[in-house]
């Protein structure tokens, strides 16, 4: 047992005395070999660098190309599905609207700006509340046989001057205003007050530029994000703010270079209206209001070659709950609506001639 203890150690203190210098120099391999794995991993870094800017590619210009009298044409749907529980009864609500445009340049774009003739060329409607049905299409040019019909009809026909800064996609400036006004107002009096106050000069501004301001005003790389906010003030109806984020996904596919797709999400804020401006003209007041959106995508195709939008579509979920004051009683309502909207744009008239 001693001699195999001795012996043991002997054998150990011989490995030792050999393993020494094996040792030191696994030491040195072990530097060489971190310095190896080092340079792997910058090479490494290096070749994703590469196929993360082979991915992105070149950054991609966006403009507008507007030429003189060369007219261009949207139509735009919106599909909204609402549900309203009340006092515990549910009222459903549902709209179908297609707004037919034309857009007009009158000017040239010359230092920036350009100017536009906006019309309204046609306008159908398909709204359910509770059961009863309300339609309306300008197309077939029948006869409006209720005040909400009436209102449509007025639409058709009224046009627009629009100034629009092509480098920031701001719209500067909205001609027609009065008009525009005048004509609803002529087709249900009692909205005086209430289409005053909506349909200011900025809300007309706000609602233009959607239109245009979809698209990046830099040169952009695939990846690349950036955000807008508006600001839609409806007096007694209360304000809604919307944050846009952007997102570009690159071109569309392989074969076509030329569109271009862009992720949109949607964060809309309600705002409850102030006292100071009364219920102008409504038949309720909106006393209190806590609404929130979710689940906001969208998908926006823009083309390189025409210089112009070729569609987009949002979805956006809008819940939550209002307090509403109707002579002088306060009801609790709770509302779910989604909303889906729609653009197409196009070279010819989508509308049919009227015979």
């Amino acid at each position: 047992m001693i001699r195999r203890l001795v012996a043991g150690l002997l054998v150990f203190g011989l490995v030792l005395v050999f393993a020494a210098p094996t040792s030191a120099q696994k030491k040195e391999d072990k530097k060489e070999e971190k310095k190896k794995e080092e340079a792997k991993k910058e090479e490494k870094k290096e070749e994703k660098k590469g196929e993360e800017k082979k991915e992105v590619g070149e950054a991609v210009s966006m403009h507008w190309k507007f030429v003189k009298d060369r007219a261009f044409y949207q139509k735009m749907t919106t599909k909204t599905d609402q549900t309203m529980k009340i006092m515990g009864n549910d009222v459903k609500q549902v709209q179908n609207q297609i707004f037919y445009f034309s857009w007009k340049p009158t000017s040239d774009d010359k230092d920036g700006r350009v100017t536009l003739e906006q019309e309204i060329i046609g306008v159908q409607m398909d709204i359910e509340i509770g059961g009863s049905k309300i339609s309306y299409d300008s197309v077939k040019d029948a006869a409006a046989n209720n005040p909400l019909g009436d209102f449509f009809k007025a639409l058709v026909g009224s046009k627009f001057i629009v100034t629009l800064n092509t480098r920031t996609l701001k719209v500067e400036n909205v001609e027609g205003r009065d008009e525009f006004v005048k004509k609803l107002v002529a087709a249900n009096p009692q909205m005086r007050q209430l289409l005053d106050t909506i349909l200011s000069k900025d809300a007309l501004k706000e609602m233009s530029e959607p239109t245009f301001a979809v698209i990046p005003t830099e040169a952009t790389a695939k990846g690349k994000t950036w955000t807008r906010d508006t600001n839609l003030d409806m007096g007694p109806i209360g304000k809604y703010r919307n944050n846009y984020k952007y997102t570009y996904e690159g071109p569309e596919g392989a074969g076509d270079k030329q569109v271009q797709k862009i992720k949109c999400e949607t964060n809309l804020t309600y705002e409850q209206p102030n006292d100071a401006g009364g219920q102008g003209g409504l038949p309720f007041k909106i006393k209190s209001a806590a609404l929130k959106s979710t689940n906001p995508t969208g998908e926006i195709r823009f083309n390189n070659s025409s210089g112009r939008l070729e569609s987009a579509k949002t979805v956006l979920k809008l819940d939550g709950k209002l307090a509403i004051e109707i002579g002088g009683q306060t009801t609790d309502v709770t509302l779910a609506q989604e909303q889906t909207s729609t653009i197409e744009t196009m070279d010819a008239n989508p509308l049919p001639t009227k015979k």
